[in-house]
C-alpha cells in the first residue's frame, strides 16, 4: 500500500463523524414530536412546552404547567463504496455498524403570571459516529460525537405579541480511535500496528436562543427566531487525526480542533382554521461561517418545511415535508488536498440527505396526560467524488468514492399538564 493511500485511509477513518440524524446537514429537522411530525416546523406554531426547544417566545401562549419527556430512535443507513485503497481495482463496500441512536428530549413550561412564562429545554442535538472496528480496510476506525443542550427560557407575552430568550449551555464529547498500518501490508491486525487516539475530549460552550411572534389575526401568527453559534474545541482530536495526512503531503495544512455548532435564522407562519392548523417555516443554517465546517467547504443551507395538523376530540394527526439542499459543496478534484476533503465529507460526514417525509399523531390518555408520536423518513440519496490522486492514479477520475444514505427516525413523548 502506497503512503498516500495509507494516509488517506487512516486520516479519513479517524476523522470526526458528526451526527447524521434525520437532518438538514447534521441538524435535526425539528425537536419534539409535534415539530417532527409537521415537517420540522415550529417557529410560529404553538406546540406547548416543546417550543422551549425551538422558539422560546411561543411559551407565552401556554397556560398552567406542562412537562414533556420523550426521545427519538434514529436509524441511519450509510454505505460507502470505494476503490481508493485498492488503487483503482475492484471497489470495497461497507455499511457503518453504528445504525441506531437514542436522542433524549425534556421540556417544561410554567406560567409565572399573566405576562411571563418560564420554560426549560434539555435535549440531545448530536450523538452519532461511525464504527468500523471489525474492518481492516477502514483501519478499524471509531468516532463518536455527543452533544447535549440545556436551555432555561423566559418569555413575555401581551395581547397579540410576545418575545422570549434562552441562554444555552452546551456539553460536547468527542472520541476518535483508529489503527495505523505501520508495516503497510494492508492489514491493521498485526501486533506491530499502532493504535492512534488518546481518549475522549470534552468541552462546554455557551450561546443563546431568542425569538418573537405576532398574532396578525386570531387565526394567523408570524414569528422569527435566532439560534446563536456555539464554539466548541476538542483537544487533540481532529488535529491529531489529520497529522498523518499532513505528514504524507496529502493535506496543505493540518486541521484544527474547533467544531462550532452553526447559527440558525428562522421565520415561520401558522394559520388555524377550525380543526386545522397549517404551518410553514424557512431557515438558514450558517455552515459557511462555522469553524470546522467551513474548513471542509460546507456552505450556508436554506431549509423549507410545511405541515398540516388536524385536531379531533382527544387526538391529533399531522403530516409534513422538509427540504434542505445538500450543504457540502465538492471542491474541484485537481489536487490531493481537495480530494482529501471531498473524501472525508463523503465517507465520514455524509450529511447529504435532502427530502424528509413526516407524519405523526397524539392521543389524550387522561385529562392531564397525552402520548405523542412522529415518524421521519429521508429517502436514499447518493454522492460520488473522485479520488484518483489519492489512489496514485494519473487521472483524478480513475478512482472514486460513492456514499448512499437514507434515514428513518421514530419519536415518542409523554405530555403532562397541571
Amino acid at each position: 500500500m502506497k503512503k498516500t493511500k495509507l494516509a488517506l485511509a487512516i486520516a479519513t477513518s479517524a476523522m470526526i463523524s458528526t451526527p447524521v440524524f434525520a437532518t438538514n446537514g447534521d441538524v435535526l429537522i425539528g425537536l419534539g414530536a409535534h415539530a417532527r411530525a409537521l415537517g420540522g416546523t415550529g417557529t410560529a406554531a404553538f406546540f406547548g412546552s416543546e417550543n422551549a426547544l425551538t422558539n422560546p417566545a411561543l411559551l407565552g401562549k401556554s397556560q398552567g404547567t406542562e412537562f414533556t419527556i420523550g426521545g427519538t430512535i434514529f436509524k441511519p443507513n450509510v454505505k460507502a463504496t470505494s476503490d481508493v485503497v485498492t488503487g483503482g481495482q475492484p471497489a470495497q463496500s461497507q455499511t457503518s455498524d453504528n445504525d441506531m441512536n437514542i436522542i433524549p428530549e425534556v421540556s417544561l413550561s410554567t406560567r409565572i403570571n399573566d405576562n411571563w412564562t418560564f420554560g426549560l429545554g434539555i435535549f440531545g442535538s448530536a450523538g452519532m459516529g461511525v464504527d468500523y472496528r471489525d474492518t481492516d480496510a477502514l483501519f478499524n476506525g471509531y468516532s463518536n460525537l455527543q452533544i447535549m443542550k440545556f436551555a432555561p427560557s423566559l418569555a413575555y407575552n401581551d395581547t397579540n405579541f410576545g418575545f422570549g430568550f434562552a441562554p444555552v449551555i452546551q456539553y460536547g464529547a468527542l472520541d476518535i480511535n483508529y489503527k495505523m498500518d505501520t508495516n503497510a501490508n494492508g492489514s491493521t491486525s498485526d501486533q506491530t500496528d499502532m493504535n492512534v487516539g488518546n481518549g475522549m475530549s470534552t468541552d462546554i460552550g455557551f450561546g443563546f436562543n431568542l425569538g418573537g411572534y405576532f398574532d396578525v389575526t386570531k387565526e394567523l401568527t408570524l414569528a422569527v427566531a435566532y439560534q446563536s453559534a456555539i464554539s466548541m474545541e476538542y483537544k487533540d482530536q481532529i488535529s491529531g487525526a489529520s497529522m498523518p495526512f499532513y505528514g504524507m503531503g496529502a493535506l496543505d495544512a493540518p486541521f484544527g480542533d474547533k467544531l462550532e455548532q452553526p447559527a440558525e435564522i428562522k421565520v415561520g407562519a401558522a394559520y388555524t382554521t377550525g380543526s386545522w392548523m397549517l404551518t410553514a417555516d424557512a431557515k438558514q443554517i450558517k455552515w459557511g461561517d462555522a469553524a470546522g465546517y467551513k474548513d471542509f467547504n460546507w456552505k450556508d443551507q436554506n431549509v423549507f418545511g410545511i405541515g398540516a395538523k388536524y385536531t379531533g376530540q382527544g387526538y391529533w394527526l399531522g403530516a409534513g415535508y422538509n427540504f434542505g439542499s445538500d450543504p457540502i459543496e465538492k471542491l474541484s478534484d485537481t489536487s490531493p488536498n481537495n480530494q482529501t476533503i471531498n473524501m472525508f465529507n463523503n465517507h465520514f460526514f455524509p450529511g447529504i440527505v435532502e427530502s424528509h417525509i413526516t407524519a405523526g399523531g397524539g392521543y389524550k390518555l387522561t385529562k392531564n396526560m397525552a402520548l405523542d408520536a412522529a415518524v421521519v423518513y429521508a429517502p436514499e440519496v447518493e454522492k460520488t467524488v473522485n479520488t484518483g490522486f489519492l489512489s496514485q492514479q494519473a487521472d483524478p477520475a480513475f478512482s472514486s468514492h460513492k456514499v448512499t444514505h437514507s434515514q428513518i427516525g421514530y419519536t415518542l413523548s409523554l405530555r403532562m399538564n397541571f
